[in-house]
């Protein structure tokens, strides 16, 4: 079984020189979703994009989201629930979720991503957090993980997991995606 592999930025898009682009790069399949507004997101225009990237695959759907990507996945799910979409996700990961509750760690352009959800994620999840994370504490993405009905990774000391933290070329993360497609036969 084929799948679509569709990457989700946060805030600002991944850069060139970020993680989920050099994944881009090295897998030319993989296609990002591309929003609006990458700098003032807003949660409605953000979950349509979503929701056309997902309805209009005709392979099930692997997702890998970073940052605010997490949210808009765990925001959407329920809306795919509603529409039959999420039905097409056969795995998810999500890494270094942001705490968009909470006003002292993450800026207020995410706060409309609020408040986090609590239900179980009709798919395979697998959420990655690390320690030393600026924006989420890892206790609380593990939270996150454990509402989420999904596996939690706590990968150490890996800041927030972006450009400023050193993740451009990220093989370990590279292995977690190959192995989500392995896993789900993609």
């Amino acid at each position: 079984m084929a799948a679509n592999v569709l990457i989700l930025p946060g805030l600002g898009n991944s850069g060139p020189e970020h993680w989920q682009s050099w994944l881009q790069g090295r897998h030319p399949s993989f296609r990002r979703v591309e929003q609006a507004d990458w700098n003032a997101p807003v949660l409605a225009d953000w979950v349509e994009a979503l929701e056309r990237a997902v309805a209009a695959s005709s392979a099930p759907v692997v997702l890998i989201a970073h940052s605010l990507g997490c949210m808009l996945v765990a925001r959407w799910a329920a809306r795919g629930a509603e529409t039959g979409s999420a039905d097409k996700i056969a795995a998810a990961l999500l890494g270094a979720p942001p705490d968009v509750e909470s006003p002292e760690l993450t800026p207020p352009e995410v706060h409309g991503f609020g408040p986090v959800p609590t239900d179980p994620l009709p798919f395979r999840t697998v959420v990655l957090a690390s320690r030393t994370d600026p924006y989420c504490s890892v206790g609380r993405a593990c939270g996150f993980a454990v509402g989420w009905g999904a596996d939690f990774i706590e990968a150490g000391d890996l800041g927030h997991i972006n450009t400023a933290s050193g993740y451009g070329p990220w093989p370990d993360g590279e292995r977690l995606v190959l192995d989500l497609l392995k896993d789900i036969g993609g």
